[in-house]
């Protein structure tokens, strides 16, 4: 019997080297194309797992490199691959437009192509909603204005692949994150606090007024979400993806602080050139998913956005100690 093909771009990433262990444990019939830079450093989780065989990894870069693998054959696509960083966008526009728009519309002209007619899964993001004035924020909300070159990129990444996907005949899901936190990533909020508490443990400078609240959602519940939306669902659908709650800046740099056993810090806020107490032009200050449509399915968060920093912070100083051995 053949096994079931899954196509994930970004696959050695964060997010996709977890993936593809997940769906390895999972389906005992399932074969993986892992296609990835490699940038990332996270080839070697992929070499590591017990179930390496069934797992093949292309390097490829969507943009610039032509893609000869047959992936029309995959039942399932998820296109994960994407420039991560929100803040570049400020600095380099083409950043966000070549690694998101341009690599994206790539991949589907080879589905298209290859008359690919399965189901393909695609990574958004909560910055597509911009500065949501309906909180928590369903999926039905509009009009959508992002206030990044990333939301904006996503945004119209998802208008690509509806276009794609009702002409050329196969199945979408576009999935809206909220933060996702957690083993092997190495950006962000708490990857920033811990290289500066490292370097200074005396004080801590925070990006914005440290007011900004935040749905955070830790990778393996990330992961399990990003699995159950593709069992159901129309045709051409999106999901939100996150915890039911927030956590603000300040108490996030609470919660590094304490996982580094560190004392007296002065946590000094009013840093980055962020507007309206962000950190950061094109910082969104609140966010918080209304994820009702992706527990119809069946699916939880089992853990609070506190819950999530906390372990994701282990989860850092972990792999930092690792890297050191």
């Amino acid at each position: 019997m053949s096994r079931t093909l899954y196509v994930i771009t970004g696959g050695a990433g964060f997010i996709g080297s977890h993936l593809c262990e997940a769906i390895v444990a999972n389906d005992t019939d399932s074969e993986i194309l892992a296609i990835d830079n490699l940038r990332s450093g996270n080839l070697q989780n992929l070499k590591n797992s017990e179930s390496s065989e069934r797992v093949h990894v292309s390097k490829i870069d969507l943009v610039t490199d032509e893609i000869n693998e047959k992936i029309g054959d995959a039942e399932f696509v998820y296109h994960l691959a994407a420039n991560p960083e929100v803040r570049i966008g400020k600095t380099d526009t083409e950043v966000d437009f070549d690694n998101n728009i341009l690599a994206t519309r790539n991949i589907l002209e080879v589905l298209r192509k290859s008359e690919f007619h399965g189901t393909f899964l695609f990574a958004s993001t909560s910055t597509v909603y911009g500065e949501a004035w309906v909180m928590p924020t369903p999926e039905t909300y509009g009009p959508l204005l992002p206030v990044s070159m990333y939301g904006a990129s996503k945004l119209a990444c998802e208008s690509l692949i509806s276009g794609y996907a009702s002409l050329f005949d196969f199945r979408a899901k576009i999935v809206r994150f909220a933060n996702v936190v957690g083993g092997r990533s190495n950006h962000g909020v708490i990857s920033d606090f811990v290289k500066k508490l490292k370097t200074d443990s005396k004080q801590l400078e925070v990006l914005g007024d440290g007011s900004q609240s935040k749905s955070y959602i830790y990778f393996s519940d990330c992961i399990a979400g990003l699995i159950a939306c593709t069992k159901l669902g129309r045709d051409i659908d999106v999901f939100n993806l996150g915890s039911d709650d927030t956590i603000n800046v300040l108490d996030i740099a609470r919660i590094v602080i304490e996982e580094m056993n560190i004392r007296g810090t002065n946590i000094r806020t009013g840093f980055g050139d962020g507007v309206r107490g962000g950190g950061w032009p094109g910082d969104v200050k609140n966010m918080l998913l209304d994820c009702a449509k992706l527990k119809q399915l069946g699916w939880r968060s089992t853990h609070s956005s506190t819950d999530a920093i906390r372990l994701a912070t282990k989860d850092a100083l972990k792999l930092q100690n690792e890297r050191r051995s």
